[in-house]
């Protein structure tokens, strides 16, 4: 959007030219084949009296920036999905409200219990703060439990609109400092901290160094609040009250359809009763028993109130309660099997997908499948599943999923009852877990960051299927003969150990399926070729150097994990699923294995790379060549490329080429490439739906129509960013289909000093899912919508829609007829284009 100022000095500079425009027509003669003299003495006098304001306003209207950022609007921030504003809390709500519109107050605090609601509070409030112009700019952050400075960084960024390209924490603080001090006033959501959080690290500015920045955080103690981020104001989310209860249960359950019955209904009325007040474990619950009959109702409110949960009291006792019903409720073993699973997983909060497939494969979890492929489409639609019951939840991450930590305690708990499984966390791990009596029947144990002073000789398991260990002690020696008890053993993990050599007692797991050895430093390895039924194995984050010959007789391998295996210097022929990431391993031996279909890869440097690398058998991969790339991506898709060509190497050998089907290209330091489209894929990418170039300076146009035939261009494209392309002078070159880029929804440009516009009236025509248009720092861009070669009449229009709402623009002698509506536009921003004269 345009700022106040420079619309006024557009509409003044607009008066001036249409009034000398009158003038010229005016004051001719012989129907204007002569000046009229006389006229023309008076104009110059009239003119030199004029010449100062015209003067001023050209000093006026030079702006370092002619418009301001409107961020695509959040969809959190849009929809209010679940939030009921109860009476208990509206004071509450009021009081936070207050201390917002405070100027003496900075930060403010909100605590409660885990699944009180406080993110839904918050986020609520946000959405009424941002609608009634208390801020111009609402951020939310979700912080994990162990803070990643860098992700959380690019969480904010992404909140602004803004792309990060430093690689450094402090680089990425000051391109957030910078920007968030644009903002006349903007509000950081910081939800669910743990420990203390250094603001200037993250690069929020606050107190002096920006009044009008605040803070709000959410944090299960008070104690974090006050004492450890120095909050000013805290405020406590209580539980509801019986009729809130009543109400959110309702809502949950359809809105209240199925509880009309008069029987129905006062059983619904005592199950809400029984949730305590909590939310999560309202929610829960109702969802469970939507479309249920009678009987079943009945056996949820006798099962809640049993005191199953003995170790609870109050609300913590309701909400395991309700959980645990919810989780009786689900249809089919291979969800409640998942949904166990996930609870064993070594992680706090945020889990991989990759990670959920190797265990499942692992423990069998997914039934009839044949190849990785196909285990991953069958895991999704579970994890998904889980998430519409509220037992799982999204992550930021597209590759990820995430578990609330009472669903996973109560998981943890049903598990342990049920199956007999054994797991601790953070703890040191008691002597009666060795009794012999319980790991008679024991089917998991799982140990993440426990003291374990020394393990026994045997561990006498028969029954146990899954062993995971991650120790306080990297150091702790395992047995030789420790794992000799467990034969019927289908999944172990020993992550971040010292493993100079694996025990002898590994071969005797006839059964095992999944091996993960992450993170550790690995010495000989050779008994892993013992283990013929080994489908799985993973060595991510580890020192190996060179894999053992004996691993090419595992013939039934399917995924190797060797992300972060710096070291590795060879790769075996028989596998599936190969993953990785800045290794040093031979890559010619990649072209020997005939049964790969998803590769996931990191490679340093294009060099290296050899002729014919990649087989077009690969279903879905994730190939990264150079060492500037971020592993994680934005986009969920099935194949991604990323490229950091400082050689030629990868053209020649037709790197590009030999991937079909890319969907995320990321492309930079291209060499002696003038043509993006035309030389690297002559096919138009016809399934690519982001492209990223950048830092690039040979690249003349994306994309070029030989000899004038249009051509079909990024038909399927849904964003375009280019960045850095100093030579870039047009993004597309001669005659299009109406196919090309119909898809295109977001378009940023910065930094492309010789791109006078960004794209032609036509192919604008036809952007009509254009969302996003974001211009900054082009030297010589004079129009957003630029012209093409044939020529029209002077005296046309269209109309632009715009933040603004629908704007007339005079289009210039060669431009497109009729009219141009981008009717899904919800963000534009121009800034630091010293030559732009008009949008179109």
């Amino acid at each position: 959007m345009l700022k106040s100022g420079a619309n006024k000095i557009i509409d003044e500079a607009v008066k001036s030219i249409e009034g000398a425009d009158r003038a010229k027509i005016k004051n001719q003669c012989f129907k204007g084949l002569c000046p009229n003299l006389k006229v023309q003495y008076q104009l110059s006098e009239k003119a030199a009296r004029e010449a100062k304001p015209v003067a001023g306003l050209h000093e006026t209207g030079k702006f370092h920036k002619v418009s301001y950022h409107i961020n695509p609007e959040k969809i959190w921030l849009t929809l209010s999905k679940g939030y009921q504003a109860f009476d208990s809390r509206i004071s509450t709500f009021k009081d936070i409200t207050n201390a917002l519109s405070n100027p003496s107050v900075d930060m403010i605090g909100i605590c409660g219990m885990g699944g009180i609601g406080k993110t839904m509070l918050v986020k609520e409030i946000a959405r009424q703060v941002k609608g009634h112009k208390l801020f111009d700019e609402v951020v939310f952050v979700d912080v994990p439990q162990i803070p990643d400075i860098k992700k959380m960084q690019g969480q904010i960024a992404d909140e602004l609109g803004l792309f990060l390209c430093e690689e450094s924490e402090s680089g990425r603080a000051r391109r957030l400092y910078a920007r968030m001090k644009e903002e006349k006033k903007i509000l950081v959501i910081l939800d669910d901290i743990w420990a203390r959080l250094d603001l200037e690290t993250l690069g929020i500015p606050l107190g002096d160094e920006h009044k009008g920045c605040k803070v709000l955080l959410t944090s299960r103690s008070r104690g974090v609040l006050s004492r450890e981020m120095d909050s000013e104001i805290n405020f406590l989310v209580g539980i509801l009250s019986q009729e809130e209860s009543w109400s959110l249960f309702q809502k949950m359950v359809a809105e209240g359809d199925c509880i009309r019955n008069h029987d129905l209904q006062s059983l619904a009325v005592a199950i809400a009763k029984e949730c305590a007040g909590l939310p999560i474990a309202i929610v829960t619950i109702a969802k469970a028993l939507r479309e249920e009959n009678l009987f079943e109702w009945k056996n949820a409110l006798l099962e809640l109130k049993r005191p199953s949960w003995r170790n609870f009291s109050g609300v913590q006792a309701a909400a395991c309660s309700t959980i645990e019903l919810s989780f009786n409720f689900l249809t089919g073993e291979d969800l409640k099997s998942t949904l166990l699973l996930c609870s064993l997983m070594g992680y706090t909060y945020h889990a991989s997908m990759l990670d959920l497939l190797k265990y499942g494969m692992g423990m069998g979890l997914f039934k009839d499948v044949n190849t990785m492929e196909e285990a991953r489409d069958r895991a999704c639609p579970l994890v998904h599943k889980l998430k519409a019951c509220s037992l799982l939840l999204d992550s930021h991450i597209s590759e990820m999923f995430a578990m609330h930590d009472i669903v996973r305690d109560v998981a943890i708990s049903i598990a342990s009852r049920d199956q007999h499984v054994f797991t601790m966390r953070n703890h040191v791990v008691p002597q009666e877990w060795l009794d012999k009596d319980t790991l008679k029947f024991c089917t998991a144990i799982s140990l993440h960051k426990c003291d374990v002073n020394e393990l026994p000789e045997e561990l006498e398991c028969p029954q146990l299927k899954f062993f995971y260990m991650y120790p306080k002690d990297p150091a702790l020696k395992i047995p030789d003969k420790f794992f000799a008890g467990m034969i019927e053993l289908r999944v172990l993990d020993l992550t971040k150990m010292h493993l100079l050599s694996l025990p002898s007692s590994l071969h005797l797991l006839v059964n095992l399926r999944t091996l993960c050895l992450d993170q550790s430093v690995l010495g000989d390895i050779a008994v892993i070729g013992e283990l013929k039924q080994l489908e799985i194995l993973s060595l991510s984050s580890s020192d190996i150097e060179h894999l053992p010959r004996e691993i090419g007789r595992l013939s039934k391998l399917r995924l190797l994990d060797l992300t972060n295996c710096s070291k590795l210097k060879s790769i075996p022929p028989n596998v599936e699923r190969l993953n990785i990431e800045r290794s040093n391993a031979s890559l010619d031996e990649l072209k020997h294995l005939s049964r790969l279909t998803t590769l996931e890869i990191h490679i340093q440097g294009a060099k290296i790379l050899p002729r014919g690398l990649f087989s077009k058998k690969l279903e879905r991969y994730k190939i990264l060549i150079g060492d500037e790339w971020d592993w994680h991506g934005k986009y969920e898709t099935s194949r991604t490329l990323k490229l950091m060509l400082n050689t030629r190497t990868c053209l020649e050998n037709g790197t590009i080429m030999q991937l079909k089907g890319i969907e995320d290209l990321y492309l930079g330091e291209l060499q002696d490439v003038k043509n993006v489209l035309n030389e690297l894929d002559a096919e138009g990418f016809l399934q690519l739906k982001h492209l990223h170039v950048q830092n690039s300076p040979y690249i003349l146009c994306i994309v070029d129509s030989v000899e004038g035939v249009a051509c079909d261009a990024f038909p399927l494209l849904e964003s375009l960013f280019l960045h850095n392309l100093t030579n870039l002078e047009k993004i597309c070159n001669g005659r299009l289909t109406a196919a090309s880029f119909c898809n295109l929804g977001i378009i940023k440009v910065g930094n492309c000093n010789k791109l006078k516009s960004i794209l032609s009236v036509s192919i604008a025509r036809g952007l009509q899912q254009l969302q996003v248009i974001d211009v900054t720092e082009c030297k010589s861009m004079e129009v957003i919508l630029g012209t093409e070669e044939e020529r029209i009449s002077s005296n046309q229009e269209i109309e632009l829609i715009t933040p603004r709402g629908i704007q007339k623009c005079s289009l210039t002698a060669e431009a497109a007829t009729n009219e141009i509506t981008f009717s899904k536009l919800k963000s534009l921003s121009l800034s630091y284009l010293p030559s732009l004269t008009s949008f179109c």
